[in-house]
């Protein structure tokens, strides 16, 4: 979810469009510039991911409402992470995990960078939808490799499409609107965690 500046939307709510909690409501909170990934983008990338997701380990980084990593619960995944910086958003998708009864939703109030430094845990999909004028996804795709499994996919959304250095690669591209979307994978053969400063 991004923020993309400007007043403050009112507090709203959008719909899951897969899985177990398909047309379940979850809450937007009245955040500046903030807004869910569009119902029809995460189709597609729901699509591009198979719809089912069971067994599978997911990181939501910039979770804002949560739209990204519920829909993964939805869809069967074991684990998703939902990182989230902003004390009124965190409490809302409080509410919305406690509505929908996600157990297996963990949300963490941090900053992205900080908690890619101390986690430990290794992702199978990764959903990276950072707020737009941040311009941080070059940055924290440089600091993920270590948190990834092997063969782990990346989904990227941002204003134009980000530049994939190797050993990333490109599976999917597509635009909607003002945003541009991506499905990467990373392919290093070595994920272990080497200290940050190597």
């Amino acid at each position: 979810m991004k923020r993309t500046g400007g007043k403050p939307q009112a507090a709203g709510r959008v719909r899951i469009v897969g899985g177990v909690w398909r047309s379940r409501l979850i809450g937007v909170p009245s955040r500046p510039g903030l807004r869910p990934t569009p119902d029809r983008v995460r189709e597609t990338l729901f699509n591009w991911l198979g719809q089912d997701l069971t067994g599978l380990a997911c990181l939501d980084l910039f979770a804002g409402s949560g739209a990204l990593g519920f829909e993964a619960a939805s869809r069967g995944a074991a684990r998703v992470v939902m990182g989230e910086s902003d004390q009124a958003t965190i409490a809302t998708l409080h509410a919305s995990r406690s509505v929908l009864g996600a157990e297996r939703v963990e949300i963490v109030s941090s900053d992205a960078f900080a908690y890619l430094e101390a986690t430990s845990e290794r992702f199978d999909v990764v959903f990276l939808d950072p707020p737009f004028r941040q311009n941080a996804l070059s940055a924290v795709l440089e600091e993920l490799p270590p948190c990834l499994a092997p063969e782990a996919r990346v989904y990227l959304e941002a204003a134009s499409p980000v530049p994939v250095p190797e050993p990333w690669r490109e599976l999917r591209r597509k635009r909607a609107g003002q945003v541009s979307y991506q499905l990467l994978q990373w392919s290093a053969d070595d994920t272990s965690r080497l200290p940050r400063n190597v």
